[in-house]
């Protein structure tokens, strides 16, 4: 809400849509002039009643989410069962229940879960109205896929979505539709370039195999210096499993080596990617993960305390040419060589740089 509200966003625009809210942090809403709340269950309403009496509320209802690769409503979400009772209480403790939001999580591989969470919204809407509620909020929650070849499309969820609000809250009914689109928007907007810092070569106890190729078979440990507990910590929370580009371009005679990618914790938890075939690769090579912009440098900093990579930002030299006039007034476009240039121009203008580029990769150039 500080960064929110620091940036200029008036607090009328602010949803504190955390399910789970501390005592103090419904009181700094309070004071800073955010009102509107999320909620899912008795105790929640009764903090924010205890602690911020002129908020207005949204009911987050549980979905089905049970296809979803990161699963939220095992933890959050009202039944539609427990929902009457719910604004039936807040009816009671005067507090106005303005809205509704849901989330199918992410990964979810039907879009037509969105169409039935709208639905069940529109029950809610029903029921709230019944009971002297003036709802006119829907929050269809987050999970939207941010690259190219997903499961699920973008535009196939806004194809079900959008027949399912045209069913279900029609344009002119009054209600403004919101979502949470970050994944969407920084997924693909951040490619992680890691460097290898340790290998060793294990051996694997398959019997037989030696006298068949004359060799024992192997995998290749690679250590990085990022993990599951850092950049990668998407492995854990959000089930992805990394695909490394090698920044050395091996031949197609070059043989591969069952691998697997693990971060410098000496923690067995601490396993980037494993089953992987990769070319021989030595300590001080550097990997390449593209669509790693969601659930990465922003959480693996809280993790840890501080943010310890190192971010560049970069765009190609047809987009920088593109941008430039629009950027530099008319006066300034002709020293505008001199200037340094941006590090997005690629790897033929390094030597101008005002500082050290880091390996930046061509998919971004």
């Amino acid at each position: 809400m500080e960064l929110v509200q620091h940036i200029g966003v008036p607090a009328s625009k602010i949803i504190y849509a955390s399910p789970c809210k501390q005592i103090a942090q419904i009181k700094y809403a309070a004071k800073h002039g955010v009102r509107l709340l999320s909620f899912d269950n008795e105790m929640e309403l009764a903090k924010v009643v205890k602690s911020h009496p002129s908020a207005k509320m949204v009911l987050s209802i549980a979905t089905d989410d049970s296809h979803s690769l990161s699963r939220l409503n095992l933890k959050f979400g009202a039944s539609l069962k427990s929902c009457r009772h719910l604004l039936e209480n807040a009816k009671r403790d005067h507090v106005e229940v303005v809205g509704v939001s849901f989330h199918i999580g992410s990964g979810c591989p039907d879009p037509q879960a969105f169409a039935k969470s709208i639905s069940d919204a529109r029950l809610v809407f029903e029921m709230g109205a019944e009971l002297g509620h003036r709802m006119h909020i829907l929050d269809l929650g987050g999970g939207f896929p941010g690259v190219e070849g997903a499961k699920m499309r973008f535009d196939e969820i806004a194809s079900v979505i959008n027949s399912a609000l045209d069913l279900y809250f029609p344009e002119g009914c009054g209600v403004d539709i919101l979502a949470k689109l970050g994944r969407y928007y920084v997924t693909s907007a951040f490619t992680l370039a890691v460097s290898i810092i340790g290998k060793k070569e294990v051996l694997l106890d398959q019997p037989g195999r030696e006298e068949d190729t004359g060799s024992a078979p192997k995998t290749i440990v690679y250590h990085l210096h990022e993990g599951v507990y850092g950049i990668f910590n998407s492995v854990l929370f959000d089930n992805t499993c990394p695909t490394p580009i090698s920044q050395k371009k091996p031949s197609t005679e070059q043989p591969v080596y069952s691998s697997s990618l693990w971060g410098p914790v000496v923690d067995g938890c601490d396993c980037v990617a494993e089953g992987l075939w990769l070319p021989q690769l030595h300590v001080g090579d550097w990997l390449v993960f593209e669509n790693m912009g969601a659930y990465t440098v922003g959480v693996g900093s809280l993790l840890r305390g501080a943010q310890t990579c190192r971010i560049t930002y970069a765009m190609s030299r047809v987009a920088w040419e593109a941008l430039r006039g629009q950027l530099l007034p008319a006066e300034q476009d002709e020293d505008a060589e001199g200037m340094c240039k941006p590090l997005s121009c690629g790897w033929e203008i390094t030597d101008t740089l005002c500082m050290g580029p880091v390996f930046t990769p061509a998919s971004i150039m």
